[in-house]
């Protein structure tokens, strides 16, 4: 779905990630690479070709839009380097992208290592009128993307049936980013009137109100 923010073009796509077209700048968060390895040690039954899925979806997105940027909103990695970090360095290393984090509470992997392999780390990215942190910011003048809080939404039908769907979460200064990697959950957000709730259902970016 494509959208305008000051006068800026966003591209929402299906695998949660946010297109800037003015900018040629991909925008993604929380991967948590290395979540399906830490689960796996510690007993908890997820497929092992789960771990590969990340890198397929990322992949798959980077190919689809070229961009020359990719912004990372925050909980690029679940926990401490795992054997999911070398998969994540030959993946840098064989791609040409200029790549930034935005720290998260769960990215406490020394930023040496990221900058061994040329990923900007910072805590706050500024371009514009936008800024980009991890947790929801707000700040005059400026139009916030985040994520942390991994939103989705709950649709009811008639019938009592329910839905749960990973979402964009937006007000008119602020998007918080649903998560993009796999086994994250979700945290289903109340939208009020002055919410705007963008949900993935498939391959599809639908607009949901409030109603």
């Amino acid at each position: 779905m494509k959208i305008k923010i000051n006068n800026e073009t966003f591209i929402l796509h299906c695998s949660g990630a946010v297109f800037w077209e003015e900018k040629n700048t991909i925008i993604i968060s929380d991967v948590h690479l290395g979540k399906v390895t830490h689960f796996r040690k510690h007993g908890i039954a997820i497929p092992q070709s789960a771990i590969s899925e990340n890198f397929r979806k990322i992949t798959e997105v980077l190919d689809y839009f070229t961009p020359e940027k990719i912004i990372f909103l925050g909980d690029l990695f679940h926990s401490t380097k795992n054997a999911e970090w070398n998969l994540f360095e030959n993946w840098v290393l064989d791609n040409n992208y200029e790549t930034y984090l935005i720290t998260g509470n769960h990215d406490i992997i020394d930023e040496n290592h990221y900058k061994n392999i040329g990923v900007i780390v910072v805590e706050i990215l500024e371009i514009d009128d936008f800024f980009f942190t991890h947790h929801p910011t707000e700040k005059e003048n400026s139009f916030n993307f985040s994520g942390h809080i991994h939103p989705g939404i709950i649709l009811r039908g008639l019938g009592l049936q329910s839905l749960k769907l990973r979402c964009f979460f937006s007000k008119s200064n602020q998007m918080i980013l649903p998560a993009f990697g796999e086994f994250t959950g979700k945290y289903l957000v109340k939208p009020n009137l002055d919410h705007i709730i963008y949900a993935i259902a498939g391959n599809e970016v639908l607009l949901i109100n409030k109603k």
